[in-house]
């Protein structure tokens, strides 16, 4: 099989190589995005791309290679990641709201055999719902509760993240919100 004819790296421009720059020094960046940034500064000084590789503490010079070609492309959104690998995502926004519902709505003791959803009720109902998802595993639902903020909590129950009930003596529930949940979670 022939080799991919190699891309030229693009001349970058001021804002580029400043904001690779500060990429590649900083310690609070994911490492993969400090090693392209590396990569693609290195090309730029003129290194070829195995010894950009290495300076990047990478191995391979055709990695970067599609790096460069992708940066020449895409611009500086090249530094983020992709998907890296394992089976692609088969279940969207629509089916993802649908767990979100069913996970909403109160069991019931009868039907669904419980009184609170774990993972495997919820993946039981989901299942038998007449719109609901037949093939789903706990896996995805579980995925798809952390990206919608809940965790689960010691009272076995699931909670949005950044909330709590609050009960008082006089039996007053009151649900309480955290402002800096978001920015303490990311």
């Amino acid at each position: 099989m022939a080799r991919q004819p190699r891309e030229a790296l693009r001349a970058l421009t001021e804002e580029e190589r400043a904001a690779l720059a500060a990429v590649a020094r900083t310690n609070s960046e994911r490492a993969d995005r400090v090693a392209r940034a590396k990569a693609l500064l290195a090309v730029a000084a003129g290194a070829c791309f195995s010894g950009a590789a290495r300076q990047a503490g990478r191995r391979s010079g055709d990695a970067v290679a599609r790096l460069v070609a992708r940066f020449n492309r895409e611009g500086l959104a090249a530094l983020a990641p992709r998907h890296g690998g394992g089976p692609r995502r088969r279940y969207g926004t629509v089916e993802q709201e649908r767990i979100l519902d069913e996970l909403r709505r109160t069991p019931d003791r009868e039907h669904d055999g419980t009184a609170t959803w774990s993972l495997t009720t919820l993946q039981r109902a989901l299942r038998r719902a007449p719109d609901g998802l037949p093939t789903i595993g706990t896996a995805t639902i579980l995925h798809t509760l952390w990206e919608a903020g809940y965790t689960w909590q010691a009272s076995r129950t699931w909670c949005r993240t950044g909330t709590a009930l609050r009960k008082r003596k006089d039996g007053s529930v009151r649900t309480v919100t955290d402002p800096e949940a978001t920015p303490k979670k990311t």
